[in-house]
């Protein structure tokens, strides 16, 4: 064989060698991603609960050793090493996973209040506009983790304890940097555009609020509900009174009437008059047609929370009817008796729908809402209001709670519950507390004007925890303070 026959040779076996090597590349990348895929699997599903629980920032010594394991694991995997040594790894991965799992709950009951003040600074956006404050917050609660971990209860409460003010005082820096800063810009620019020679009053009602929001966030740094709202407030009032500034220019600009300006107002109160076929007349000025206007909306309210009520209970006619007939093809042997009991079950559910409506007729629009929930029926109490911070029943509500008895004795052998629930204005205790102290009122006044045996109506009081509307307005904070008459009617069938 001559030399240019062995070189030819040598290029095609150097050029088979090429191919076949890489046609196994994608052959082991296969290979290793399903060894992975086995291997990891037990340390994987653990990783994933241990993240779900917040087990880094609850537990983070064992979930750091966890993760060291699990990623010393993983480039041993990419290196090919021993794969015992690797199922070593993980199998210590997995252990210090659980150990943080188990660590993790205990620390969500140990640090409740800590936990709670690092939520609320987390909402506030304080890793953003709070860097510094939050940080050391996190080195503080990440040494107190550790040392609930490492057994030391007391130690941990303590450094928790400063964690906790930290996030509080985090969640303040970030709230005043976040609604405040803006303010105070946008007040900034009002002073440049001399805002206050066209629209005074709403420029200083912006400034007013904004030092009302600073005073209660330095006062009162444990409860940011109000201050929060203040400042949300100065900062619309802010940008209303430069908004207002440049409509008076360019209406002064453009030499517009005060006839101008009142049709132009008029306008969108006609359009929406016009789609809720109201006739808008401005004769006697912008009070008739927005008085109909409210009128109309809260009769589709009551309206549409009829439908709601007539479909909840067409629902669970439907689901009873559905399960019994279930239950009758079932067992064909008992057909007598099921059919019975469901006969008395429906008649039963319909005397509630009967006795719903009548309850319903009995209160007016600005007394009381009455709702269906399930089999249950809601009494929701709009004319009962309380002095602020008191639980006393002034007499001026007697005539509305002697309707409450009427409603309550249209249903024969019921149970009631009575719901007190606040806005969010106040601490979680104090809400928590005056709202079953409301409840308890009511309670004691129906058992003392029915003679209704204690065993049949509990008062429970919720606080802020289950609003009904919005806490960033009065009219929202206004609804969600109320007591709920809940009335358990007695139903065949069930127990």
């Amino acid at each position: 064989m001559n030399r240019a026959t062995r070189i030819r040779l040598m290029g095609w076996l150097m050029s088979l060698i090429v191919l076949l090597g890489w046609s196994a590349i994608p052959t082991r990348a296969v290979a290793q991603q399903d060894i992975r895929s086995s291997l990891f699997k037990d340390a994987d599903d653990f990783l994933a609960s241990a993240r779900k629980a917040g087990a880094d920032v609850l537990a983070p010594k064992n979930f750091g050793q966890a993760m060291k394991y699990y990623q010393e694991a993983e480039r041993d995997l990419k290196k090919g090493k021993n794969l015992d040594d690797i199922r070593k790894k993980l199998n210590a991965a997995v252990s210090y996973f659980n150990k943080a799992l188990e660590d993790s709950k205990l620390a969500e009951v140990t640090f409740r209040t800590t936990i709670k003040a690092r939520n609320d600074a987390l909402k506030a956006e304080a890793p953003q506009y709070s860097k510094e404050t939050w940080r050391r917050a996190e080195d503080k609660f990440r040494e107190a983790a550790t040392e609930l971990e490492d057994g030391d209860v007391n130690a941990a409460k303590r450094k928790a304890a400063d964690a906790e003010t930290m996030y509080r005082k985090a969640e303040l820096e970030a709230i005043k940097a976040s609604y405040l800063t803006d303010t105070w810009k946008l007040l900034e620019e009002a002073d440049k555009m001399d805002v206050k020679d066209v629209a005074p009053k709403t420029l200083q009602r912006a400034k007013e609020l904004a030092k009302q929001a600073e005073k209660e966030l330095n006062e009162n740094r444990y409860d940011t509900d109000v201050a929060r709202d203040l400042a949300q407030q100065a900062k619309y009032e802010a940008k209303h009174a430069i908004y207002l500034a440049r409509t008076i220019r360019e209406m002064k600009k453009n030499k517009n009437s005060f006839e101008d300006l009142l049709l132009v107002a008029e306008q969108p109160l006609r359009d929406i008059a016009a789609a809720l076929d109201i006739n808008a007349e401005f004769d006697e000025g912008f009070g008739k047609v927005a008085n109909q206007i409210r009128e109309a909306i809260a009769q589709m309210q009551d309206s549409l929370n009829q439908l709601n009520q007539e479909l909840t209970a067409n629902q669970e006619q439907i689901a009873a009817l559905q399960d019994r007939v279930k239950e009758l093809e079932d067992k064909l042997g008992g057909i007598a008796q099921e059919r019975s009991a469901l006969v008395q079950r429906m008649e039963a559910l319909a005397k509630i729908r009967e006795q719903f409506n009548k309850v319903e007729r009995l209160f007016g629009r600005d007394e009381a809402m009455v709702l269906r929930q399930g089999n249950d029926v809601i009494i929701r109490l709009i004319g009962l209001n309380f002095a602020p911070g008191k639980a006393v029943i002034e007499p001026q509500y007697f005539s509305l709670l002697t309707k409450v008895q009427e409603a309550i004795r249209t249903f024969p052998n019921c149970t009631v519950t009575i719901e007190g629930h606040t806005d969010s204005h106040g601490s979680d205790a104090a809400n928590l507390r005056l709202s079953q102290e409301r409840a308890e009122a009511v309670k004691a006044y129906l058992l003392a004007n029915m003679g209704l045996e204690p065993s049949r109506i509990n008062a429970v009081g919720f606080g802020e925890s289950r609003p009904i509307a919005s806490n960033e307005t009065p009219e929202g904070r206004a609804k969600n303070r109320r007591i709920d008459i809940v009335i358990h009617p007695e139903i065949p069938g069930t127990e």
